[in-house]
């Protein structure tokens, strides 16, 4: 009998480290899952290149920009413009605008999405502050550019592509503000 408890426990232990390492896995395949299929709106973190886009002036795509602060981060943190018309392949820049509320330096890090999951595939960024983190000092604010253009190759379905950011906190990142910084109403 002691021999068949053994036996159970290590079957048992084994099917526990199995669901473990499954659990821990899922995290990176999700995410590899989300870059390949344009699911759950993910943008690539890598910058595009519009060298080769050719511009379609015969259609046009509504780009719509969201912008919020995690519930727990004390910062403004909104874009410049809402809305834009751009002809796919153009270029084109937005500025978001971020300041810091509290009395301390903090840290931040914007995580991107796309809505319509599948137009993911076709938004492309040249310049971001999603890909960097972004240090303000108390009281601080600036203006961050996004350099995105549409891809020709947008399947005719797509007529508005919203793009949304939720600003989180970094714990523990250097707090060092970067140079563009700006006090007060005094930016550009």
């Amino acid at each position: 009998m002691a021999l068949a408890h053994q036996r159970l426990t290590v079957k048992l232990s084994i099917a526990a480290l199995a669901m473990f390492g499954f659990g821990y896995a899922l995290v990176p395949l999700y995410d590899v899952f989300c870059d390949i299929t344009g699911l759950n709106g993910k943008t690539s973190t890598e910058a595009a290149s519009a060298e080769a886009a050719v511009v379609d002036s015969q259609r046009e795509v509504l780009v719509e920009f969201i912008a919020r602060p995690n519930k727990n981060m004390p910062w403004v943190f909104e874009p410049v413009v809402t809305r834009l018309r751009v002809h796919p392949g153009e270029i084109h820049q937005v500025n978001y605008l971020a300041r810091n509320e509290t009395a301390l330096p903090m840290v931040a890090q914007a995580v991107p999405s796309v809505s319509p999951g599948q137009a993911a595939l076709y938004f492309n960024k040249i310049e971001c502050f999603c890909f960097n983190q972004q240090a303000l000092a108390a009281g601080q604010e600036m203006l961050m550019p996004l350099q995105f253009y549409v891809d020709p190759a947008l399947p005719s379905q797509f007529s508005t592509i919203t793009l949304s950011y939720t600003l989180y906190q970094v714990q523990g990142a250097e707090t060092t503000a970067p140079a563009g910084t700006v006090t007060g109403d005094n930016y550009e």
